[in-house]
């Protein structure tokens, strides 16, 4: 039987679902992740266990499908995500510098406060971007990483390291 996978990698958990070709639910699977919460606005995840949690959603749904439907072939997937939520890790080894810095986390108010000092406003970039200068982006936790965060400054200074600002990068 041919089935569609969906991967929901959300903020609090991992979901798997599949469908048949029409689009009928056959199986899925969910996990939850730790919260790591190091002080107050704060959110980390644990990159590894996030894959981890997609693996298994992944083989206990596909697993599932089979047993209900008999052998499957997936022939497509989605895939959906944190969206600015901010991880660095090391080109060679494919392992995470720093636990990812969550979309909501706000440890970048500071930087975003001096932003806006130096451009007066703190919607400056507004006209281009078309929103606030705000914690929510990922340049800034970027940019706190580079400065706070000694493993991903010398991985980023020596171009071993990827950052990206999605789970899915």
């Amino acid at each position: 039987m041919d089935v569609i996978a969906t991967i929901d990698q959300g903020t609090q958990s991992t979901r798997v679902y599949v469908y048949d070709s029409k689009a009928t639910p056959t199986s899925s699977h969910h996990v939850e992740f730790q919260q790591h919460r190091a002080r107050a606005g704060w959110i980390e995840h644990d990159p590894e266990e996030i894959w981890q949690g997609v693996e298994l959603c992944i083989q206990t749904a596909l697993k599932a499908a089979e047993e209900k439907a008999g052998p499957i072939k997936v022939k497509a997937l989605g895939i959906t995500n944190q969206r600015e939520t901010t991880l660095v890790w090391d080109k060679t080894t494919g392992k995470p510098l720093h636990n990812a810095i969550v979309w909501m986390d706000s440890r970048t108010e500071s930087i975003c406060k001096q932003i806006e000092e130096e451009h007066g406003s703190k919607d400056h970039f507004r006209p281009v971007t078309g929103l606030p200068i705000s914690t929510y982006f990922s340049s800034y936790k970027i940019k706190w990483l580079l400065d706070n965060a000694p493993k991903v400054r010398q991985a980023v200074q020596s171009r071993q390291a990827y950052i990206g600002e999605q789970l899915d990068s």
